[in-house]
């Protein structure tokens, strides 16, 4: 009976597998942190159970990223009593990561308005933001009308716009059905806002508008928080019922 040779393997078939392993590590990981951005914080096991990867794969990357910078990790403290145990830990994107995702015109922009401010002051800021914030208006507007009255689903129309614009928006409920909270997970001018901050208040005014009722800014990326939450209350009336 012969008993067959193993086709011995090439030192270039090795690094083909391993450039291949290495390429499918680096688009998983690039999932995990884009989800990061949009849903953060965010537990490794809901990290798991989204991105349909074991704990143990999610945990591997989650530690490559801490590595690297590109998440932090915190302790979620629930409110009222806790239990025994450790607080579970939730995810959030790190200042670097924003850069990662693209702020490619950032430069370009700041001297642009550099050059503003110098000849106009900060008037001419405010008329910049102003205009930039009516264009969001102008072109969200159709697909604001056609959700209805219902503030959650104008809320959630707002996101799924923002999203659409590069901003990883979503609209988280609130507990009590009291409030829905836009949350946008990454701001393509970030840097421009963290340098002009008339950039965010003219982007909430549009929201306001854009749903009808006045909403607060409880946080923003400009101002160093891990995430832009506009909370928009349900239960007073619009501006149309006043």
């Amino acid at each position: 009976m012969t008993v067959p040779t193993a086709t011995p393997i090439s030192p270039e078939s090795v690094q083909e597998r391993h450039d291949t392993d290495s390429h499918d590590d680096a688009t998983t990981r690039d999932r995990v942190l884009r989800l990061i951005v949009e849903l953060g914080p965010i537990s490794a096991a809901d990290l798991a159970r989204r991105l349909d990867l074991t704990s143990a794969a999610v945990r591997r990357h989650l530690t490559t990223l801490e590595t690297e910078r590109q998440v932090e990790a915190r302790d979620d403290v629930p409110v009222g009593k806790r239990g025994r145990g450790r607080p579970a830990r939730k995810y959030v994107a790190a200042a670097s990561a924003h850069a990662q995702l693209g702020t490619a015109y950032a430069q370009a922009a700041l001297a642009a308005l550099a050059q503003i401010k110098s000849t106009l002051g900060e008037e001419g800021i405010a008329t910049f933001a102003q205009a930039r914030s009516e264009e969001m208006r102008s072109r969200y507007t159709a697909a604001m009308d056609d959700a209805g009255d219902d503030l959650a689903a104008r809320a959630e129309t707002l996101a799924r716009l923002l999203a659409a614009d590069g901003y990883a928006a979503t609209a988280r409920p609130m507990p009590g059905g009291i409030a829905v909270q836009v949350c946008q997970g990454h701001c393509p001018v970030l840097h421009v806002a963290e340098a002009h901050h008339d950039l965010c208040e003219a982007e909430t005014r549009v929201f306001s508008d854009l749903l009808g009722v006045h909403v607060q800014r409880l946080s923003t990326l400009a101002g160093g928080g891990h995430v832009c939450t506009t909370h928009i209350p349900l239960t007073f009336p619009t501006r149309k019922d006043s």
